[in-house]
């Protein structure tokens, strides 16, 4: 087996199987992905079968880095031939006097030059009738917004890449990282591999590779799940009438139409306990379970019915919840990405942006608020604030 590769990336969930697509592209048989588990393990965040995609953004850098993620998936779409992004609608609910206010989205949309409709509570009640939402909740309607087929996107990455003869070496646990005379070398599974290039991609283990360059991120690792409800009347949650929603305000909620199951997906958002990607378990939390049904019976009751499966999943999440991408500090060739658990609508674009800057130094994307060096990480104990 080859040793010395012109790239190699950490870590093949969402992020990390775009970087093995993108790098492939360029390097053929000549870039290596390595993954501690089999690929399209569910110990990550990066499984199920859907993840949201959106415009719609508190922030125009992400709002701009959106139009590259939609003609990143584009490309893949078009190589692999699978359905990725499916573009259901997006609608964001903002009630009266609400945590997160929807003038930072409005604002956002509208400095990027997006087009969105706003409703009123009647508006969404009438075009959205499984909704029963009170009077004073204004909507945020954006008619790009949908999912991504999460675990397929992750196998078409994987797939398209492999077709180009990359090498995926799984179940291979990293047990060191040295990064010395502009190379690095990588020892994974009981081998030694050497690089130029190498993309961090590691999820909740972050640290635990960042430690070989002496470095560690303030980051928390919390345990969320979502839940499928078998509504007993799935036809007006059908894609083609039913918008993937958030609810804006805290606690927040998030769900999809039925998409992968004959169910309904909803979950809280930061609703989970804090962690260890070791530490972490399986089993679902029946308050976190509680606060989503009480949250359908006031405002999605035509949800509810039999719970016909509970999945967890890990986020990892910088004080501030930005994305950490871009190179790590006092090591140029080496650049990592955290995903603050709302990055996989990125994950393709992301990938390709980090291969790029681990390859030539250079990316068509500026990535600088995003850098692993910015002020809030460098605090030993930086305030948090997850709620975006």
């Amino acid at each position: 087996m080859r040793r010395d590769f012109d790239a190699i990336v950490l870590g093949l969930g969402g992020i990390g199987s775009g970087a093995l697509y993108w790098l492939s592209r360029q390097f053929g048989d000549r870039v290596l992905g390595i993954e501690q588990f089999a690929p399209g393990h569910d110990r990550g965040g990066s499984q199920d079968h859907s993840r949201i995609i959106r415009y719609s953004y508190h922030r125009p850098v992400y709002v701009r880095l959106a139009a590259l993620a939609y003609a990143a998936w584009d490309e893949v779409e078009a190589e692999t031939g699978e359905a990725l992004v499916h573009r259901c609608g997006g609608l964001d609910l903002f009630p009266p006097g609400g945590f997160i206010p929807s003038d930072d989205y409005t604002e956002s949309l509208d400095a990027c030059g997006v087009p969105y409709e706003l409703l009123d509570a009647a508006e969404i009640r009438r075009r959205f009738p499984p909704f029963t939402v009170a009077d004073g909740v204004r909507g945020l309607y954006q008619a790009d917004g949908g999912l991504v087929a999460a675990a397929r996107a992750n196998a078409a990455h994987l797939d398209a890449a492999r077709r180009r003869g990359a090498v995926v070496r799984a179940e291979a646990p990293v047990t060191a990282v040295r990064a010395e005379g502009g190379e690095v070398e990588v020892d994974a599974g009981g081998e030694t591999f050497r690089t130029a290039a190498l993309v961090i991609a590691a999820g909740a283990w972050t640290n635990a590779v960042l430690v070989h360059f002496g470095l560690e991120l303030p980051l928390t690792v919390t345990r969320e799940q979502v839940t499928y409800f078998a509504a007993p009347d799935l036809a007006p949650f059908d894609p083609s009438r039913f918008p993937v929603w958030i609810w804006q305000d805290d606690p927040s909620f998030y769900g999809f139409p039925a998409f992968g199951e004959a169910a309904v997906k909803i979950g809280q958002d930061v609703g989970g306990h804090e962690t260890t990607a070791e530490g972490r378990d399986f089993e679902p939390d029946p308050a976190a379970l509680a606060r989503v049904r009480g949250f359908c019976r006031d405002v999605l009751p035509g949800a509810l019915g039999p719970e016909l499966t509970t999945k967890t999943c890990l986020y990892t999440l910088p004080p501030d919840r930005d994305f950490v991408a871009g190179a790590v500090p006092g090591h140029p060739g080496c650049v990592l990405a955290v995903g603050a658990g709302h990055a996989f609508k990125f994950a393709s674009v992301l990938g390709r942006l980090l291969g790029d800057l681990a390859v030539d130094g250079v990316a068509d994307f500026d990535l600088a608020p995003f850098r692993a060096d910015r002020p809030i990480l460098l605090e030993k104990e930086p305030v948090k604030s997850f709620l975006v």
